[in-house]
């Protein structure tokens, strides 16, 4: 069997690209080396999207599930846990291989997101060694957060909605270590009008306990302050493992993250890309934009295996 086209990654872009890849009516497989969803399942799963249109606010999670159902109601083949190898030429169409099997396909979208990610770590004493036992990267769900004080670390969109949830059943204070939050205005007004406890221009020291997390040690301005915690949650972005690339013959930038062109092609013929993968001039890293590009680069792979009477036209 052949193949229309593969998508590697099914996180927003990759099951964006598969819903449209159907509506064309090609023959579509979606590979993912995890779980369906991406960073929304595993890095936020309780996150609130405020910025997604249609939805006043949506769980990162039950995003992540309606792409998922979509996907599967248009007959898209999911594949997880599946971890692609190689992505080779062969006669006429392109083969990709991975840890279970070998794929024949006509073209290719790669939509991996940021690769096989993980939260980037404070550094500090007793963060591996409270490590699931207080110290966690992501939300557990609220009802494990009652009757807990928990400590949120970041200034991103991702810990200001983390410690808005954490707020809404339990003491929760938030730490950052810069005088202003990065995170959207909005989302920093919400803060704002909140309950939740914030120190700025703080740096982590240690986080203390034995058994389980006690406490964290902060210093601010010098001065160092012990603030009583369970619950110990950090977020201040992931580290890329985005090594993969480099063997599949994808033309990379200096940050190791694939040139495209305006249409999504890449440097090989056949093979698009999409989503937080790719780099352009004025790149943004959204989920409305991963699905943008994930549409643009459809489009490019079916004019590329159809080639309908249009492809040479500005029209369609």
């Amino acid at each position: 069997m052949c193949y229309d086209v593969v998508i590697v990654g099914a996180g927003c872009a990759g099951l964006t690209a598969g819903i449209y890849a159907r509506s064309k009516l090609m023959k579509t497989l979606v590979l993912d080396s995890g779980r369906v969803g991406g960073q929304l399942v595993s890095l936020y799963p309780e996150k609130g999207i405020h910025n997604y249109p249609g939805f006043e606010t949506i769980q990162a999670r039950k995003l992540s599930d309606k792409l998922y159902a979509q996907a599967e109601a248009a007959e898209c083949e999911i594949h997880e846990n599946e971890k692609v190898r190689e992505i080779v030429n062969g006669c006429e169409e392109i083969i990709v291989t991975t840890d279970v099997a070998e794929y024949h396909t006509k073209s290719v979208i790669v939509a991996i997101g940021m690769g096989s990610f993980k939260p980037k770590k404070m550094g500090c004493p007793g963060e591996d060694e409270l490590f699931e036992k207080g110290v966690t990267y992501i939300l557990p769900v609220k009802e494990e957060l009652v009757g807990k004080k928990v400590t949120m670390f970041g200034g991103g969109n991702s810990a200001i909605d983390m410690a808005l949830i954490a707020d809404s059943v339990t003491d929760t204070t938030i730490i950052h270590r810069r005088p202003e939050f990065r995170a959207d205005e909005s989302t920093v007004n919400h803060l704002m009008e909140s309950d939740i406890r914030t120190i700025m221009n703080a740096n982590l020291v240690s986080i203390n306990g034995t058994d389980h997390v006690e406490s964290v040690t902060i210093s601010v301005d010098g001065k160092e302050q012990i603030i009583p915690t369970d619950l110990a949650v950090i977020n201040i972005g992931i580290s890329a493992d985005l090594e993969d690339l480099g063997t599949w013959g994808l033309e990379l930038n200096d940050d190791g993250l694939v040139k495209v062109d305006f249409d999504m092609t890449t440097n090989r013929p056949g093979i698009f890309a999409c989503g937080d993968v790719i780099s352009y001039p004025g790149k943004v890293k959204q989920i409305t934009t991963a699905m943008g590009e994930a549409t643009t680069a459809v489009l490019m792979a079916y004019k590329f295996v159809k080639k309908p009477y249009w492809a040479d036209s500005c029209k369609q």
